[in-house]
């Protein structure tokens, strides 16, 4: 599948400024060694760690979805997956969350993984299969774009403040479009992301004109300041984003 057209015009140009201030603080580390070195040394060693004892945690704790586990979900991951030119998938675990409705990707040595979160995954039980076929594209254009593998490219450079996040919020835009131009169903796109802001049962009753509207205002610096340090855009401005791509009219403006 050609992508080239879906990825937010940012990403690339986030994940180059990352790169570059990668390199920059290398090359700092190198120069001036000794402790500024050792301190980089003990942060990308803490996260890694901190990496490897969460993805534990996950496959002895969570549910390993095969072809004898949770069989539909397991179809429905290969035909995705197949579908997005995804050549090896990644195992797949359902995890419980505590009622959060979400998933991500992640990696474990040569591994890729994807974890979606049972409150996630129920929702197929209640006829909203459409939205959870969304959610698993959108994790896996996460790596098809290998934005996992480039985490740790950019990790030195995502110091500079607010760097990191945006070049996050800009892979989101990215996948939430892949993902998009793989379900060809504008509206259950939109409906998904609700779902992830309200839940499935009240997300039928939204009116998403207003919920966009009401988001668009505010505007506030408390508002601004959460933004810019999230590594996820806000919902409604992930839901007006495809709107916006399917070119529809009548989209409230987020600034």
């Amino acid at each position: 599948m050609n992508h080239s057209n879906l990825v937010h015009k940012r990403e690339n140009l986030y994940f180059s400024l990352l790169v570059a201030a990668s390199v920059l603080v290398l090359i700092l580390g190198i120069v001036l060694f000794g402790l500024f070195l050792w301190i980089i040394g003990t942060i990308v060693a803490l996260s890694m760690f901190t990496h490897w004892i969460q993805i534990g945690y996950i496959r002895t704790n969570g549910v390993k979805v095969t072809p004898r586990q949770f069989t539909d979900l397991h179809e429905l991951v290969q035909r995705v997956g197949a579908e997005m030119g995804i050549r090896l998938l990644p195992d797949v675990y359902i995890l419980q969350a505590g009622g959060v409705l979400n998933a991500f990707a992640t990696r474990f040595f040569q591994k890729n993984m994807v974890i979606l979160y049972s409150d996630v995954v129920e929702l197929t039980r209640t006829g909203q299969t459409k939205e959870v076929e969304f959610v698993i594209a959108h994790e896996l254009a996460h790596i098809r774009r290998n934005h996992v593998q480039k985490q740790w490219v950019v990790l030195l450079g995502s110091i500079i403040p607010f760097l990191g996040s945006a070049y996050s919020r800009a892979c989101e835009y990215t996948c939430d479009r892949m993902a998009a131009h793989y379900l060809q169903d504008f509206g259950a796109v939109k409906q998904a992301l609700t779902v992830l802001a309200i839940g499935g049962p009240l997300a039928k009753e939204v009116n998403e004109f207003d919920y966009l509207y009401e988001a668009s205002r505010e505007n506030g610096f408390i508002a601004k300041y959460s933004e810019l340090l999230s590594t996820h855009p806000t919902l409604p401005k992930r839901i007006a984003a495809i709107a916006t791509h399917a070119g529809e009219e009548n989209v409230p403006v987020f600034n």
